[in-house]
């Protein structure tokens, strides 16, 4: 296979967990004789720098011809007193327009030698395992009017039958290969944008009757997230829900680091690690490489149809942290403490090895 890739660092710490992610691209293609055609380009701060857009023409003529797009993080304190059109994170939200992603899918597991990492108890987040499907195009980071005039500012949440429906069927769809349960999050006792993705998540479910609906209002879905995490398979909801409950499921994993995450849905698939830049870590060799590693697994299944790879690379992390290799954030004692590029090393030991310990990798 031949795959071009845009790969956009961006900043802070996202240069340095990228590294990781290509080395581990590079490992899987001359292992199994695939070419990744990975070509750089500028996003978020670094990209206003240069061209004075968090979203350069460049970029965006790159990621058009890309069959995927990989990104690090964006974003910086010292941009924070520009306009909310020209600051760095404005760059993803006009690359998931360009790219048509409607579907944000957010993995929350737990390794179990992790379950101890997390604040929350190791027998509440031992054995979660829950797919977040966020929408993505939609809601009130895109709604108009947006605006502030005076000492009033103004943000508006839309929806339409057709983007709900689009995203709650690959919610559908993923629970249909899991566990088999969605649960729809909404705030229908409040919002009219709640009552129509009530409404429409119910018509949706008639044609997956082997699916288990059911639904949970925001407030009490955050508060079960951490009293009982293990009930949940699959949760889909709204843009700015969805952003906030798959975020906290970074307590459960017991660190943002661990989470990747892909858009789906438009001509090219968008993966991206969960966490932000983190620019006060930035070059210190503390980041967390993980989320980004496993961000390539999934791209290498949702966009590449290559599942038994994606499965090598969740292998590979699972035996690294089973041998008991830590990056700061997820440090213990008794454990061993790795840099970002011994980590990204390491997994990729772990990659090429793993035809001769298939079995003892298996998680």
């Amino acid at each position: 296979m031949k795959a071009q890739i845009a790969f956009l660092p961006g900043d802070g710490v996202g240069p340095e967990v990228l590294a990781e992610a290509r080395r581990v691209l590079e490992t899987i293609g001359r292992r199994f004789n695939h070419t990744f055609e990975i070509v750089e380009g500028d996003i978020g701060g670094i990209a206003i720098d240069k061209y004075d857009s968090p979203l350069p023409a460049p970029t965006i003529e790159l990621c058009r011809k890309a069959d995927a797009v990989l990104l690090g993080a964006v974003g910086n304190k010292k941009y924070d007193s520009l306009p909310a059109a020209k600051k760095p994170e404005r760059g993803l939200l006009e690359l998931r327009t360009l790219l048509g992603n409607f579907a944000n899918l957010r993995p929350v597991f737990v390794f179990d030698p992790l379950a101890d990492s997390s604040t929350v108890r190791p027998e509440v987040v031992r054995g979660v395992d829950i797919m977040f499907v966020r929408e993505l195009l939609g809601g009130i980071y895109f709604g108009t009017p947006r605006f502030r005039e005076g000492n009033r500012a103004v943000d508006t949440e839309v929806y339409t039958v057709e983007e709900v429906q689009r995203v709650s069927r690959v919610a559908f769809e993923l629970a249909r290969t899991r566990r088999k349960h969605v649960t729809s999050v909404d705030k229908a006792n409040v919002l009219e944008s709640s009552i129509l993705w009530r409404q429409t998540v119910i018509e949706v479910a008639k044609e997956f009757p082997d699916v288990q609906l059911d639904h949970l209002y925001v407030d009490n879905c955050a508060m079960q997230l951490i009293l009982r995490p293990k009930q949940f398979d699959v949760i889909v909801t709204n843009n700015l829900f969805g952003d906030i409950l798959s975020d906290e499921g970074g307590v459960l994993a017991g660190s943002l680091g661990m989470l990747p995450s892909g858009s789906i849905g438009g001509r090219a698939g968008f993966y991206e690690p969960v966490h932000g830049s983190a620019p006060d870590i930035a070059g210190t060799g503390k980041a967390n490489p993980i989320g980004a590693i496993i961000s390539v697994g999934m791209m290498l299944e949702y966009s590449f149809k290559l599942p038994e790879l994606a499965a090598r690379v969740q292998r590979a992390v699972a035996h690294v942290i089973d041998k008991g290799y830590r990056t700061a954030d997820i440090v213990s004692p008794g454990k061993t403490l790795m840099t970002t590029s011994q980590m990204g090393e390491i997994i990729c030991e772990a990659i090429a090895a793993d035809d001769a310990n298939e079995a003892k990798y298996a998680t």
